[in-house]
C-alpha cells in the first residue's frame, strides 16, 4: 500500500526521532532514562579524541582543563563585576551567572567535555551580538557561541572560563518564499520548529538530523551538518544561500543573499560554514528548502561480501537515480546489537552486511515499481541474497529503526569508543576489519555502520568499562589509518577540542597555515571559540 500524501508529510518530518526505540524501553538497563520526544538519555565520558560512552552524570564529568593538561589558558581577561554591569546594559535581564543556570551549558550533549564558564549571555538580535563581541574584543574576553549544544566533540562549550553566548532566543523566522523555497531565519531556530513552519507550505529543511528537536540552524551551519539525506540534498555548503555573521570586533557582515546564483567576488559565506564559530558568529541564514516528497519507500537488502555491497550501491544509483534519497550501511555486528540489546526484529536472515535504500519521489506507484525492479535485478545478478521492500509508514519506520538505533543499542554494552570518519569508498569497511583484528578479544564487539552514500563510516568499539589497553590500541592509530588512505578524521561535528590534535591528518601544512592566517585576519585577538579546531590556528 502506497503512502498517502498526509502520511508522507508526517513521516518525512517525524521519521528521524532522536534514538527512537519503539516498544523496547523496558528492555534497557536501568541507568537509561526516558528523555524528551521519546528519546533515551544516558550519561557519557570521553578519553582524548574518542567519545567513550558510559554511565556518567554531568556533575562528575572532569573539567576539560584537567583532562587536557597540555592546554593552557590563553592571555584573556577574566570577567569582573564591571563586565557584568556592562553585559546587563547590553542584554537586560538576560545575563545568567548562577551555577545551576549555567551548568548544562558547560557540558556538551554527550557529556564528553566540561568547561568552567561563569557567565551566559542570551541575545535576541544581531545588534546585541554585535555589542557583546565589540565589548569582549576590547576587553579581550574569550567567548564561545552556543546553539543547541548537540555536538560530540566539545566545540560548543567552554574549555576554561569563556563567556557563553547562547543563540537560543534568536529563534525568529524572518521570511519564506514558497515558490523558490528560500527560508530566511535567525540562527537560533531549532530545526524541528523550522520544519513545523515549513510543513503547511509543503517544504522541509534539506537536512534531517537525529538531534533535530534540539539542534539549531546556526550550529548546523557552523559544523556543516549533513544528516541522513545528504546523498539526495547535499550538505549545507550547497544549501545555504547566505549568512549574516558578526565578526570578533563586532562588525556585522551581511551576506544574507537569497539568490541561487551570485558570482560577484569571493563567496564569503562559505568561511562561516564548518568553521565552528571561530571566525564569526552566524546570526541569520537563508536556506534553500526542498519539497516534501509525495512518496517514500525503503528496501532492506542483505549481502555476503563487501564487493556485493558496492555493486548493489552502484546498481541503486543507476536504476533509481532521481528518486534515490539515502543508502545506509550496517554490518552483521550492527544488526546483532540492535537485536540483542533492544530486541528489534530484522525481517531478513543473517548476512555479513546490510543496506537500507530509501527512495523519495512524487509518484508512489512509479517509485515502488523502480525499487522492486532494483531488488529483482540485484538478486538475479547475485549481488543480494535476500531483501524486502516497504511502502507502508509503519513498515518503513520499522526498517529505519534498525539503522537509527544502533547507537542506543551499543550503549547497553557499557563503554563505547566512537569514530565518525570518511574514507574512499573502496576502503569503506577496511577500517572496521583492521580494528577488529587490532583489538582482538579485548573488546566486546567492533561495529561498523554509517552513510555509504557519503562514504562516512561510524566505527564503534565496545567494552564493559573503559579499558586503557583498548584505548591505546585505538588512538592515534585510527586517525593515522584514516590519514594513510587520504580520508577525513571528522566526517561530522567538526574538530572541536577532541580532534584538535589531528587536523594535520586530513590537511596539508600550507592548508593549515592558511587557516591560521584567516583566523589572525578575522579574529586578531583570538577571542572567538579558542582552543578549538587546532592548536595551529590559535592566537599565541
Amino acid at each position: 500500500m502506497a503512502m498517502r500524501r498526509s502520511q508522507v508529510i508526517r513521516y518525512a518530518l517525524e521519521q528521524y526521532k532522536s534514538y527512537r526505540v519503539p516498544n523496547v524501553t523496558q528492555s534497557l538497563p536501568s541507568w537509561y532514562t526516558k528523555g524528551t520526544n521519546g528519546s533515551l538519555d544516558s550519561w557519557s565520558r570521553c578519553v582524548h579524541g574518542s567519545v567513550a560512552l558510559t554511565q556518567k552524570k554531568v556533575g562528575r564529568v572532569p573539567l576539560s582543563s584537567e583532562r587536557f593538561p597540555q592546554l593552557k589558558r590563553g592571555d584573556f581577561a577574566r570577567v569582573t563585576d564591571g563586565d557584568l554591569q556592562v553585559f546587563e546594559r547590553l542584554v537586560p535581564s538576560r545575563v545568567l551567572t548562577e551555577p545551576g543556570d549555567i551548568e548544562g551549558h558547560n557540558v556538551d550533549w554527550s557529556g564528553t567535555c566540561r568547561g568552567a564558564g561563569q557567565v551566559l549571555l542570551r541575545p535576541k538580535t544581531t545588534e546585541e551580538v554585535s555589542a557583546i563581541l565589540r565589548y569582549c574584543n576590547g576587553r579581550r574576553l574569550a567567548a564561545v557561541p552556543q546553539g543547541g549544544n548537540t555536538g560530540l566533540v566539545g566545540g560548543s562549550v567552554p574549555v576554561f572560563d569563556e563567556v557563553i553566548i547562547s543563540m537560543s532566543l534568536m529563534d525568529k523566522i524572518i521570511s519564506l518564499d514558497e515558490i523558490s523555497g528560500v527560508l530566511v531565519c535567525q540562527a537560533g531556530c531549532v530545526v524541528d520548529k523550522i520544519n513545523e513552519a515549513l510543513e503547511p507550505h509543503g517544504l522541509m529543511t534539506p537536512h534531517i538530523l537525529g538531534a533535530k528537536g534540539s539542534c539549531q540552524i546556526g550550529g548546523n551551519i557552523s559544523t556543516n551538518a549533513g544528516g541522513l539525506r545528504m546523498l539526495r540534498y547535499g550538505n549545507l555548503h550547497g544549501n545555504v544561500l547566505g549568512v549574516e555573521a558578526v565578526l570578533a570586533n563586532g562588525d556585522v557582515l551581511d551576506c544574507l543573499s537569497t539568490l541561487r546564483k551570485d558570482n560577484t567576488g569571493y563567496d564569503l559565506k562559505q568561511l562561516f560554514i564548518g568553521s565552528e564559530g571561530s571566525l564569526g558568529i552566524v546570526t541569520a541564514a537563508s536556506v534553500l528548502c526542498p519539497r516534501i516528497p509525495g512518496a517514500i519507500s525503503v528496501a532492506l537488502l542483505g549481502c555476503d561480501s563487501f564487493a556485493q555491497v558496492l555493486q548493489t550501491y552502484d546498481a541503486a544509483k543507476k536504476m533509481l537515480q532521481e528518486i534515490l534519497s539515502a543508502v545506509e550501511f550496517m554490518d552483521r555486528a550492527s544488526m546483532e546489537v540492535v537485536q540483542e540489546n533492544l530486541q528489534l526484529t530484522c525481517p531478513l536472515g543473517a548476512h555479513r552486511y546490510y543496506l537500507l535504500v530509501e527512495t523519495s519521489g512524487s509518484n508512489a506507484a512509479h517509485d515502488e515499481e523502480k525499487l522492486n525492479s532494483l531488488l529483482g535485478h540485484v538478486m538475479e545478478k547475485g549481488m543480494v541474497d535476500d531483501g524486502t521492500v516497504a511502502t507502508e509508514p509503519s513498515k518503513v519506520q520499522s526498517l529505519w529503526a534498525l539503522r537509527e538505533n544502533v547507537a542506543v543499542a551499543l550503549r547497553a554494552d557499557g563503554c563505547v569508543y566512537k569514530y565518525d570518519v570518511t574514507v574512499p569508498m573502496s576502503r569503506f569497511y577496511d577500517l572496521v576489519a583492521a580494528t577488529r583484528k587490532r583489538v582482538g578479544t579485548d573488546a566486546t564487539r567492533v561495529v561498523g555502520y554509517g552513510h555509504l552514500g557519503e562514504s562516512d563510516i561510524h566505527l564503534n568499539v565496545t567494552c564493559p568499562q573503559h579499558s586503557e589497553d583498548v584505548f591505546d590500541a585505538l588512538e592515534p592509530w585510527v586517525y593515522e589509518w584514516v590519514a594513510k588512505c587520504k580520508g577525513s578524521v571528522s566526517a561530522e561535528h567538526g574538530m572541536g577540542i577532541l580532534k584538535r590534535d589531528y587536523l594535520y591528518h586530513s590537511n596539508t601544512g600550507p592548508a593549515v597555515l592558511l587557516m591560521k592566517q584567516l583566523k589572525g585576519l578575522m579574529d586578531p585577538r583570538g577571542i572567538l571559540n579558542p582552543y578549538k579546531i587546532s592548536s595551529q590556528t590559535e592566537k599565541t
